[in-house]
């Protein structure tokens, strides 16, 4: 999970860096795990642009993960994959009847491991149980918000969570945010820390690396004119002198856009800020 800097052949790559794909054992994905993946260019069922800055981008196929870890019996790591969808490495796992599953390859789990969901498995990297099961301190990622539903916590590259303490119907965990949050002590979790944790130290290095993830130009809205921005325009180099908003007028910086959700905000018990 090392990465590798190119030499400076040319301006782009100058300041490139790419990973090493050591831990990366198969190259090609699992047929029966793959997925169509259609692209939307940002825009909604009417044809707009509701989210900017996207398009283009290198054609995917999804790889369909399992985050509810559900199948009991003991799997064995067959692989650990490349997934172009998420941030961080996949592990397929195969189980002793046949069937085959692709998890988030959490830090340090190797080809050969044996895993198993169940609260009666040991506390080690890749094994999945619920909360209750758990020690104070633990490190954890794939966090359920309610039973069953599957991960949707500490999924991405490098990031994990830790139990900070617990008490007979809920445990409170320390995201990766800083978020001290109540989560249901029958959700599940899956030990340790996800890997690929040199992700966040990799360099794009070109603007064309950006245009093969599908991530457009952002332009700013001093740059534009006053038609299409209200920080457009203006005689010479000038940054408005107004407040910073977006295309349609909303403050840009400190301005609180969160709806009020009382079922959820009631389990923050340290908000991150």
């Amino acid at each position: 999970m090392a990465l590798r800097k190119l030499k400076p052949v040319t301006p782009a790559t100058r300041y490139y860096s790419i990973s090493t794909f050591d831990e990366i054992t198969k190259d090609t994905p699992e047929k029966s795990l793959i997925a169509p993946l259609k692209k939307s260019g940002g825009r909604n069922n009417l044809g707009r642009v509701t989210s900017r800055h996207r398009g283009g981008g290198h054609k995917r196929r999804y790889r369909i993960i399992d985050f509810k870890r559900n199948n009991a019996e003991e799997a064995k790591v067959i692989s650990v994959e490349y997934d172009p969808n998420r941030t961080s490495r996949i592990a397929l796992i195969q189980y002793p009847d046949g069937g085959k599953a692709y998890i988030i390859a959490p830090d340090g789990l190797k080809v050969g491991e044996v895993i198993q969901s169940s609260n009666e498995s040991e506390i080690k990297t890749g094994n999945t149980m619920q909360l209750s099961a758990i020690p104070v301190g633990t490190f954890i990622h794939n966090i359920e918000m309610k039973p069953g539903k599957g991960g949707q916590l500490a999924r991405s590259a490098g990031t994990s969570a830790q139990i900070v303490a617990k008490d007979a119907k809920y445990c409170q965990v320390k995201l990766p945010s800083g978020e001290v949050r109540m989560i249901k002590s029958e959700c599940k979790a899956t030990i340790g820390v996800v890997g690929n944790i040199d992700h966040e130290n990799i360099s794009i290095g070109k603007a064309g690396r950006s245009r093969w993830m599908g991530i457009r130009p952002h332009v700013r809205g001093v740059a534009m004119n006053p038609v299409d921005h209200p920080m457009g325009g203006g005689e010479g180099k000038t940054s408005g002198g107004g407040h910073p908003v977006s295309p349609w007028g909303l403050p840009a910086k400190g301005y609180k856009t969160r709806k009020k959700k009382s079922d959820s905000d009631k389990y923050i018990v340290k908000k991150r800020k």
